[in-house]
């Protein structure tokens, strides 16, 4: 069930991260670019000491803002 979860959460995180920043990788990508965002937004939080709180909303934010950083920086690198 938490795999479940784990998916939904990178789901979610994927399609608000490609809707705020632009463009869109379907449902596969969006969940990939989710679950990678949650990896690179709980490193990040640590790091700066921030909390987004416990539960499901808190791991949307943290995921959401782990991908909007994955997604800027792919950006980067396509243009360069």
């Amino acid at each position: 069930m938490e795999f479940l979860w784990f998916i939904l959460i990178g789901l979610i995180a994927g399609w608000l991260a490609s809707a705020i920043v632009g463009g869109g990788f379907g449902v596969l990508g969006d969940i990939v670019v989710g679950i990678v965002g949650s990896f690179i937004g709980g490193y990040l939080f640590r790091t700066f000491g921030f909390s987004a709180g416990g539960g499901t909303l808190g791991s949307i934010i943290v995921a959401t803002v782990g991908a909007i950083v994955l997604l800027l920086v792919l950006r980067l690198v396509r243009r360069a």
